[in-house]
């Protein structure tokens, strides 16, 4: 059984535009956003293929991928709200 190393997807919240968008290294033209990570990764499973193929890789089975996703919140102590509010 062989394994083969998943490519590599990084996630990033984007707060203006309020969705999920995913770009890699790894696959050169992903660059692709959705509202949800769920519907992200839906995304993902048809584009990765297509553009890998597109990439000059021939596919004889499924492509393991990683999502990496990260999201900057802050929030206040309770006892700042006091001052805040």
């Amino acid at each position: 059984m062989t394994t083969k190393k998943p490519f590599f997807i990084r996630s990033e919240w984007d707060e203006e535009a309020r969705v999920w968008v995913a770009t890699s290294e790894d696959i050169p033209g992903l660059a692709t956003e959705a509202e949800t990570v769920e519907n992200l990764i839906e995304k993902l499973r048809g584009m990765i293929p297509e553009l890998l193929e597109a990439n000059g890789i021939s596919l004889d089975q499924e492509v393991p991928f990683e999502v990496l996703s990260r999201r900057f919140e802050s929030a206040l102590p309770q006892h700042a709200e006091a001052f805040n509010g």
